[in-house]
């Protein structure tokens, strides 16, 4: 199982390898075209410039010529008369009055011609059609003839050879055959060598067949007659191809050389013997790679490059897979780390010799594709080891690629031309060694490496302007995510927290969707490409820290963990939103304010009160983090100029105001209840924080607007809105609630839940009487007040029956005459005093709002209470009414209908 994991690593890192290399060159197809486009179009804008320019007839030429002479002859105290002043008409006019009427000059071109239409780009071909696009480039562009003439002569001497050796026309011995072909072999090479100067195109191609020639002879020698040893035969294929690559540095010549490198790597190949010299071979591809590496000191030839890898680590891997054991460790990892110091120099060497405008181009086969090939050779490496016993060394190897990709980051960030391979080795370098640490703790590398390698796609696409490795990079996360998923393994015991591997991993999936996002956000603030990556990262972020809490927490300070986890969580975005503003930051940090008050309910169910056990430190750090997180909205809002961030400080700021009273107020409830306080003392005790936040927003606004300042007016009255209507409606739950304010007797107005519903009443009659409250409510604050009050007065009612009459506080209390009497008796004396201030004072609302309350409570006598009358509290009942409105009748009649005030309700109260 652990060999097919590692199998499927290397295929799957095959992938972007190939990916890059077939983008590189797609890249430089481009970057043609684009010119080409370029230039076009330069040539279209001069030839319309050039057209719009009409040359002058031969007749414009003879009447310029006849008006001429006559030009002196006119009196000079006319011209005055003939041509207007120099003040009131351009120059250009008057040239053109000076002329006979025919010749009048045309209207001046425009300095600056509109450009003509851009042709429409073409489409990218695939790299299928750009190989045979290749091929056919080959066969039809340059010296064609000698091409072609070379590869058919080599097919007829081969044939004629052949032929003259099955019809014994060549009595010659073997050896002499040979050596004539090599000696034409040569004299080709040196008339080639003579002709480059004046046919460089034949010269080149003549060069390549007489290497060929020589290079074929070499192989017929060892392998067809068994004239020389092995160690001869690629001694001599060595400085054959050492030859050639000679030719090729001092002509310039690419094509020889690819030739000369291709040819090196294959004669092993064609020389075996079938002795499995695995030193030998690699030896010898290491002098070849050296060449390669002294070529790319002066020549910048990146397909030589590309193939010397592609041969290198394809043959290697190959070898590997078929014959590698772990007793060859010792001989074959150093060869391994020369390789991989061949392909790290070489792309310097290749970004020196590029041209000045063109070295901040990044060579991403080479410069990603080495370190993660030898990297999962490595892995192959240490496979004799076993799985888990190679997890540290590999991980030593991660840390050591990224100190020295830091190293080499370091050095070039410093040279002019070398930012876009300084930032490639520096995001190598943070790869690797975030790396090392899932390696160190478990074998679940996998999706780690998918995750690093998606993310580095998404910056070079963006980087370099392409969309295949954008996609790359989204299908390898998602790759990442799914290995991540499969490698789970459930069963397996909780060790330590954070430090396993699953931690790390998930760390790392989270960290690559928040590469991703920065990336996308850096080259385009406005592109929304960057969003599903962040809440992608997001979700890992929060999933893995949840996770995490639940296997390693025990379940009473869970809520205190989680609360550290949350607004740390806000605290990191809301820094990052303070440096670059972005609304799913800033969302990120309100939402982990307002996490608070769920977890402020958890922590309460956990273990009392929020301030238990862990729960005081974990408030400690949110006074902090919630603190800092704040002045981050803050700072974010003044860097936005759009000011989007109004309504993600407005619910940050919120939540940070109700979070405190909330959890003081389950503190001092808890409190309550140890002490065995009545129901009412509970209550109040709740209500207490609420009661004084909404004080300090009603006369003190400047505390509570910390730490943003003037900017809380634009949320304040919605913050105070909201929390008057939440106590509106603690206050008309607590009419159920029987207030009990045991140790000390129960009196009315003066119990801890009757003083806490006044409280409420008073803030909320001086909210809606100022400029806070809607204008619609404003208008109607004493009805809604006096239906509060009304209310109240019959749950006082209503509990002193309970408390001081010994009626039980539950639903059948209504069926008792003691209740229905104390009911009717003050609903009657509130309508009473209604119909005296009204009568008294001449306002014919109040006096009717007690008329109204009289006829309810006389409804209230015909349908209820007359089945009381059979005792004397319903008796009692029906006299008080009538004496009551008996009195009011004579002493307070209905005022007049024409008020002395136009607001009576108003100005009663």
């Amino acid at each position: 199982m652990e060999g097919l994991i590692m199998l499927a690593v290397l295929v799957v890192l095959a992938v972007p390898v190939l990916l890059i290399a077939a983008l590189v060159m797609i890249g430089g197809l481009k970057r043609r075209v684009s010119q080409l486009e370029s230039d076009v179009t330069q040539l279209r804008a001069e030839r319309a410039v050039t057209a719009e320019i009409r040359e002058p007839t031969l007749g414009d030429l003879m009447r310029e010529r006849a008006a001429a002479p006559a030009a002196p002859a006119a009196p000079r105290s006319e011209a005055p008369a003939s041509v207007p002043p120099a003040a009131a008409t351009p120059a250009p006019e008057r040239a053109a009055t000076a002329l006979p009427p025919e010749r009048a000059v045309p209207p001046p071109l425009p300095s600056t011609p509109a450009p003509p239409p851009r042709p429409a780009r073409p489409s990218r071909p695939d790299p299928l059609t750009l190989a045979a696009r290749a091929v056919r480039r080959w066969f039809t562009e340059g010296n064609v003839p000698v091409k072609v003439g070379v590869l058919v002569l080599f097919a007829g001497v081969a044939a004629l050879l052949k032929y003259a050796s099955d019809q014994g026309w060549m009595t010659f011995p073997i050896e002499l055959r040979l050596a004539g072909i090599a000696a034409a072999g040569v004299a080709a090479l040196v008339f080639g060598w003579r002709q480059r100067e004046q046919r460089r195109g034949f010269a080149l191609s003549l060069q390549g067949g007489a290497v060929g020639v020589l290079l074929l002879v070499v192989f017929a020698a060892f392998k067809l007659y068994h004239l020389i040893p092995a160690g001869a035969a690629l001694g001599l294929s060595v400085v054959i191809v050492a030859g050639a690559g000679v030719l090729a540095v001092v002509q310039n010549a690419l094509a020889l050389a690819l030739l000369a490198v291709l040819a090196g790597f294959l004669a092993p190949i064609w020389l075996s013997t079938g002795g499995g010299n695995h030193v030998a071979l690699f030896g010898y591809y290491a002098v070849l790679n050296a060449a390669i590496l002294a070529i790319a000191w002066w020549r910048p030839w990146r397909a030589l490059n590309v193939l010397g890898f592609a041969f290198t680590f394809g043959i290697g891997a190959l070898w590997g897979l078929w014959n590698y054991q772990a007793d060859k460790f010792g001989t074959t990892q150093p060869f391994l780390l020369l390789f991989f110091a061949f392909y790290l120099l070489i792309p310097i060497l290749y970004a020196r010799r590029r041209a000045a405008g063109r070295r901040d181009l990044v060579d991403g086969c080479l410069v990603f594709g080495t370190p993660l090939v030898a990297f999962s050779l490595q892995a192959g490496l240490l496979q004799g080891m076993g799985l888990e016993a190679a997890r540290m060394p590999l991980a030593y190897c991660a840390l050591g690629l990224g100190a020295l990709y830091a190293v080499l980051a370091a050095l070039l960030r410093r040279r002019e031309h070398y930012a876009s391979l300084a930032t490639s080795y520096a995001l190598l370098a943070v790869g690797f060694a975030t790396l090392a640490v899932p390696l160190a703790l478990s074998a679940q590398a996998t999706a780690s490496v998918f995750a690093l390698e998606g993310a580095a796609l998404i910056w070079l696409g963006l980087r370099q302007d392409r969309r295949l490795p954008q996609l790359s990079g989204l299908l390898l996360q998602l790759l990442a995510a799914g290995s991540f998923a499969i490698g789970v393994d459930g069963t397996l015991p909780a060790t330590d927290a954070v430090l396993n591997a699953r931690c790390m991993g998930a760390l790392l999936i989270a960290l690559a969707g928040f590469f991703s996002a920065w990336s996308y956000r850096r080259n385009d603030a406005a592109s929304p490409l960057g969003l599903p990556y962040y809440l992608w990262g997001l979700a890992w972020w929060l999933g893995n820290g949840v996770t995490e809490i639940e296997r390693f927490v025990v379940n009473d300070t869970r809520p205190d963990v989680l609360l550290v986890f949350a607004i740390a969580s806000g605290w990191i975005a809301g820094e990052f939103h303070r440096r670059l503003p972005a609304r799913a930051l800033a969302w990120t940090t309100a939402l982990a304010l307002a996490s608070a008050l769920p977890l402020a309910l958890a922590q309460d169910a956990a273990h009392g009160q929020p301030f238990a056990g862990l729960g005081i430190a974990a408030w400690l750090a949110y006074a902090l983090a919630g603190w800092r997180s704040l002045g981050c909205l803050r700072d974010g809002v003044e860097r936005d100029e759009a000011g989007a961030g109004t309504t993600t400080s407005a619910v940050g700021h919120f939540a940070w105001l109700w979070g405190w009273p909330l959890a003081i107020g389950l503190l001092l409830e808890h409190l309550a209840a140890t002490a065995a306080l009545g129901e009412g003392w509970r209550m109040a005790a709740f209500a207490l924080p609420w009661l004084a936040l909404a004080a300090v927003l009603q006369w003190r606004a400047a505390l509570a607007a910390l730490p943003f300042g003037e900017r809380f007016h634009r949320w304040s009255a919605w913050v105070h809105g909201a929390l008057i209507a939440v106590l509106a409606l603690a206050a008309v739950l607590a009419l159920f609630a029987g207030g009990d304010s045991q140790p000390l007797p129960w009196i009315p107005l003066l119990n801890p839940l009757d003083l806490a519903q006044l409280g409420v009443l008073g803030l909320a009659l001086k909210w809606l009487g100022s400029g806070a409250a809607p204008d619609d409510l404003r208008e109607r604050r004493i009805p809604v007040i006096a239906a509060a009050a009304f209310a109240l007065v019959t749950a006082i009612t209503l509990r002193a029956t309970h408390h001081w009459g010994g009626v039980p506080w539950d639903g059948g209390m209504f069926s008792t005459s003691l209740v229905q009497t104390s009911l009717t008796i003050v609903w009657s004396v509130l309508g009473v005093l209604g119909w005296i201030l009204g009568s008294r004072r001449g306002q014919r609302g109040l006096w009717l709002a007690g008329a109204v309350l009289m006829a309810v409570v006389l409804a209230k006598l015909v349908f209820v209470d007359r089945s009381h009358l059979g005792n004397l509290l319903g008796i009692a009942s029906f006299m008080a009414y009538g004496l009551l409105c008996t009195a009011v009748g004579y002493f307070a009649p209905a005022p007049p209908r024409t008020a002395s005030t136009d607001h009576p309700v108003e100005e009663a109260a």
